[in-house]
């Protein structure tokens, strides 16, 4: 990714340790399944749901008109500020593995809002509510129960006005969780070599990628361009970089641009190198490309787990030959690129990449074309920049359908946000002024917007939520590493939303990665 500048009540996730008043023990009846889950005993202005039970300021949760399927919703909100608890206890439980699913909205602003599966036998489990103030979102809570029980909670604590919603909870066995909490590194060889230096956040300098695998990231993204004029992002580069990523315990993913420079919705332009050829010649160039850094890969001992055959293809790639106003053309490209994957490795994934991931339109339009063409892949991947591509609700509904319609994994293959607003060298930010951002998500190097991402990828049905990449989680402000690969004096518009700060430490954000 790089482009150019281009009456409610509800809260944001949580704090670690969170007290509120002490519970009364809750009476001992079995009970293995949820009483009241949608809200609606009672009716409006009950003040304790039925089947439910309150702790804290306990006017502050209440049923009202409005659910998301049906005719109530649970509100936890005042004019002043309050801590509050609506909770139930499930009895009666065999042991295992057990998942909440609740429907939720939330105006955001809360020092903690959440919910929370506890005295299950194991530690407590939580999923902060994202802000949406319009769109329901559905999240999840994985536990494990041993003992027969385990409680329910919506926990807030809140400011005065803070309000959220809950409704259409379920509690039932499965589990829940993101095998993939990577990051796009692909900047980093050619930072370090400008002076790029990386440090833990208590300052101490160390390598990137042990700071990052320490932090919980388990995979990272790679970007390869063909003949890049600075030399970087090349075949020889992803080489040495993958046995890095391979020796932290990381699984890697190949990003193949088929290009020169970056491939975006905005430009796929071929190689230099394949400027005169055609569309059979351009197949042969795909697959003859992409199987050399793939077998290369594989020789040196590090084989991708997966691959992207092209960068944000919303358009297609390899211009104009390859372009979406000949799907027939545009299919054999990335057919040729499967073919090749499975040829070296055929039990790395094949993933296909657009941006716009609020765009469920587009998005349906792009792969009902793809499969009706006959192009063959295994995994869809989808950019989400908040601040671009619609609202968390816009982007679950995408992920939800497009899993749900093609039967494939899905996941986010970039986002980001800023953890300040100024820049650290002479370029504009492309994010930089607080009208940008995300209503509910300041900018702040304890940005929670990652952690609301990945419960949206989580709570995908079936588990078909992969997980979420980073964008640029490195490229941090360095002379000579701009977003110009031809052009030395350009500069970064994209360092504070980075994954270290300008002092060059790992930014409380790092922490996403923990994500179950």
């Amino acid at each position: 990714m790089f482009h150019p500048r281009r009456t409610l009540r509800a809260l944001l996730p949580l704090v670690a340790g969170l007290t509120l008043t002490a519970l009364p023990a809750p009476a001992a009846t079995a009970a293995t399944a949820l009483t009241n889950a949608g809200f609606e005993s009672g009716g409006t202005g009950a003040a304790t749901p039925a089947g439910w039970s309150e702790s804290g300021d306990t006017a502050a949760s209440y049923t009202e008109a409005g659910g998301r399927d049906g005719g109530h919703r649970l509100a936890h909100w005042s004019s002043s500020a309050y801590r509050v608890e609506t909770y139930q206890q499930l009895t009666g439980l065999a042991a295992g593995d057990y998942r909440l699913t609740a429907w939720v909205r939330s105006g955001g602003g809360q020092n903690a809002a959440y919910l929370a599966l506890r005295d299950c036998g194991g530690a407590e489990q939580r999923t902060g509510l994202p802000v949406s103030d319009s769109g329901w979102l559905r999240i999840v809570v994985p536990v494990t129960v041993s003992g027969g029980r385990c409680t329910v909670a919506v926990v807030s604590d809140a400011k005065a006005g803070n309000w959220i919603n809950v409704d259409d909870l379920t509690f039932e066995r499965g589990t829940a969780g993101l095998g993939v909490k990577g990051a796009d590194i692909s900047s980093l060889p050619k930072s370090e070599d400008r002076g790029g230096v990386y440090r833990t956040a208590s300052g101490t300098a160390g390598d990137p990628l042990a700071i990052l695998r320490s932090s919980g990231m388990n995979y990272a993204r790679v970007k390869v361009w063909v003949n890049p004029a600075d030399g970087y992002n090349d075949k020889a580069h992803v080489l040495a970089l993958a046995k890095r990523v391979k020796a932290r315990g990381m699984k890697l993913l190949v990003d193949f641009h088929y290009s020169d420079a970056w491939a975006d919705p905005g430009k796929q332009t071929k190689p230099a190198a394949w400027a005169g050829h055609g569309y059979e010649q351009l197949k042969k160039d795909v697959h003859d490309h992409t199987h050399d850094v793939l077998n290369a890969l594989k020789a040196q001992g590090t084989t991708a787990d997966m691959v992207q055959v092209g960068n944000e293809i919303n358009g297609g790639m390899l211009w104009n030959e390859g372009s979406t106003s000949n799907w027939s053309q545009l299919a054999g490209l990335l057919n040729s690129g499967y073919a090749a994957v499975k040829a070296v490795s055929p039990s790395t994934s094949v993933a296909l990449h657009l941006a716009e991931g609020g765009d469920l339109d587009g998005t349906r339009w792009w792969f009902d074309q793809a499969v009706a063409h006959g192009v063959r892949f295994d995994v869809i991947g989808l950019s989400y920049y908040g601040y671009w591509h619609g609202t968390l609700h816009d982007v679950q509904t995408t992920l939800d359908d497009t899993a749900a319609r093609y039967g494939r994994p899905v996941y986010v293959a970039e986002t980001a946000y800023p953890f300040r607003l100024d820049s650290e060298d002479a370029l504009e930010n492309i994010i930089d002024s607080e009208s940008e951002l995300v209503p509910g998500y300041p900018a702040t190097p304890q940005t929670r917007w990652m952690n609301d991402v990945a419960s949206i990828v989580e709570a995908v049905p079936g588990g078909r939520g992969l997980g979420v990449f980073y964008w640029e989680a490195t490229w941090t402000a360095r002379p000579g590493n701009g977003w110009d690969p031809a052009d030395p004096s350009s500069g970064n518009g994209w360092e504070n939303q980075a994954l270290f700060d300008y002092d060059d430490r790992a930014l409380p954000a790092m922490e996403w990665f923990r994500h179950r």
